[in-house]
């Protein structure tokens, strides 16, 4: 699945550890996020959402092939 959080990170003046710390995740996981390494639960997904104030839809990028 593919994301738009390393734009949205930067936009808003954040570093990893920044989003991380936000999220209560490391990391590590936002670099495995940001590489397309890892989906995160839709838990994780809610939360980063919500730093940023935009719908899921427009942080993450759902694909036929991800269903």
């Amino acid at each position: 699945m593919k994301n738009k959080i390393r734009n949205l990170r930067e936009q808003f003046d954040l570093t990893q550890l920044d989003l991380a710390e936000k999220v209560e995740v490391s990391r590590q996981t936002i670099i495995s996020l940001e590489n397309g390494k890892y989906n995160p639960s839709i838990f994780l997904a809610y939360k980063i959402s919500r730093v940023f104030n935009l719908p899921i839809e427009e942080v993450f990028i759902f694909e036929e092939e991800d269903i």
